[in-house]
């Protein structure tokens, strides 16, 4: 009777859609039409325990690579658990202006809105990287979107922030991420425009968080809204989420990590001030941040902090430099650095190579985003964008994008000595797609000649043109 009743409601909702549509409960439903005079989809994902007698929190979750499916994904397990609604526009995308996505988002939640039952204080967005971005510059365009969850990413711009209509904003970052620092500096500028926020941190290998992680997240967002009164208070609810993230706190003053317990202990002040008393908590972070432990972790972080900003500047003017002055002599300076980074991966302290890691991660967006910026240009400057892509080799040595590029690069300019160098190089990271390779743009010349087909041979094995002896 139940899904009988969904079926109804769904059907109603959108007859003038399809009337082949069906909303699966506990798995995604794909391409959804946001409406019938426009050429835009999306997904959405509704719990299993979905039931129409009721309104549901909403989070948007915005991608601009195409990878929408992918990113709910990742978050069925979150929703499942916390009881959200997961909706992702198909048609968001970096090339288009903010103006043109901000349209796309809106029409995307007018929809969803219009499909299923809404809880009207409690539609948020969820972003990872450069849609998280565009995640927290939402709220600012669209009133029905009272928090953020960004993952990886700080505020898009705080110029489009109004202080008198404030959200939440959930960081979500990796100390070894190279936005922890900026997302970290981003919390005090949050502060002082009175915004909601917090900041969960965590260490690994991967910048990508765990489940539970972005759990705490989502709960986070239901306890405000119960602080807010736009949700009946649950004091089993509220009793349960602060033990559990007292735990947390606990296992990493146990672990020795007394700055990941201190940001832990300011985030849970400000989401269960409103609904208990927190003496002993207080009390707790008072002593801690007394302790030798936390001095000694907040000195030495600091410290790295200021050293990780004096050689991003380095990185920054050696970068323009070279590019005015097409400096390829400079590439052994890069190599160096990079070696350099490669030592301090191997340090016995944490915050140094959490230093190292982050500094690897700037480099290579700041090199990624100066490619973008000279491919896009109408007159493309080839042989800034060609010493860029060798960069890239050297700070990413285990992408094959830049080998490529290089290769395409330098055969367009007719140095087929370096075109033959870096497919060498290409080769020897272990890369074997022998159709790409013969397909690379502006290379035609060079795929016919005998020393290409001879690498080829040499590490791929059967060359598509025959290698003539002499």
């Amino acid at each position: 009777m139940k899904k009988i009743l969904l079926l109804a409601f769904v059907l109603i909702s959108l007859v003038s859609y399809s009337q082949e549509l069906r909303l699966l409960k506990g798995s995604i439903t794909k391409n959804l039409i946001v409406n019938d005079t426009i050429n835009e989809t999306y997904s959405l994902y509704l719990p299993s325990n979905f039931e129409v007698d009721r309104a549901w929190p909403v989070a948007f979750v915005t991608d601009f690579k195409g990878r929408g499916d992918a990113a709910l994904s990742l978050l069925i397990s979150t929703a499942e658990q916390e009881g959200y609604v997961l909706a992702s526009p198909n048609n968001l995308n970096d090339s288009l202006a903010i103006s043109e996505n901000v349209l796309i988002a809106n029409r995307v939640l007018n929809s969803v809105f219009n499909t299923i039952p809404t809880a009207k204080y409690r539609i948020y967005t969820i972003g990872f990287d450069e849609g998280a971005m565009f995640a927290s510059i939402l709220p600012a365009f669209i009133s029905e979107l009272k928090g953020v969850i960004s993952i990886g990413a700080e505020i898009g711009s705080f110029e489009v922030l109004n202080p008198k209509k404030p959200f939440q904003f959930i960081g979500i970052v990796n100390r070894a991420d190279f936005n922890f620092s900026s997302m970290y500096e981003s919390k005090f500028h949050l502060n002082k425009l009175k915004f909601p926020n917090e900041l969960l941190v965590f260490d690994g290998d991967r910048n990508l968080p765990e489940k539970e992680t972005i759990a705490k997240a989502f709960r986070m967002l239901t306890l405000t809204g119960m602080a807010k009164g736009y949700l009946q208070r649950n004091d089993s609810l509220i009793n349960a989420s602060y033990n559990e993230f007292l735990i947390d706190v606990n296992a990493n003053v146990s672990k020795q990590k007394p700055l990941l317990a201190t940001y832990q202990m300011l985030d849970m002040e400000k989401v269960f001030r409103p609904l208990m008393e927190l003496d002993s908590l207080k009390a707790s972070q008072k002593v801690l941040r007394r302790s030798t432990a936390y001095r000694q972790a907040n000195r030495s972080q600091n410290s790295y902090f200021l050293k990780e900003s004096f050689t991003k500047e380095d990185y920054g003017y050696y970068l323009e430099e070279d590019i005015i002055s097409y400096n390829y002599a400079n590439l052994g300076w890069w190599n160096y650095q990079m070696d350099e980074l490669n030592k301090l991966d191997k340090s016995t302290n944490l915050f140094e190579r959490q230093m190292s890691s982050r500094l690897r991660g700037y480099i290579n967006a700041l090199v990624s985003d100066n490619i973008d910026f000279i491919a896009a240009d109408e007159k493309v400057d080839w042989e800034a964008l060609n010493l860029l892509n060798m960069i890239k080799t050297i700070t990413a040595p285990k992408e094959h994008e830049g080998y490529l590029n290089v290769i395409s690069a330098s055969s367009k300019m007719e140095d087929y000595g370096t075109a033959l160098f870096y497919l060498e190089e290409l080769l020897k990271t272990g890369y074997s797609d022998k159709e790409k390779l013969y397909s690379i743009e502006h290379a035609s010349l060079f795929k016919i000649m005998p020393e290409f087909n001879e690498m080829i041979e040499k590490y791929l094995k059967d060359a598509r043109y025959d290698v003539i002896e002499q």
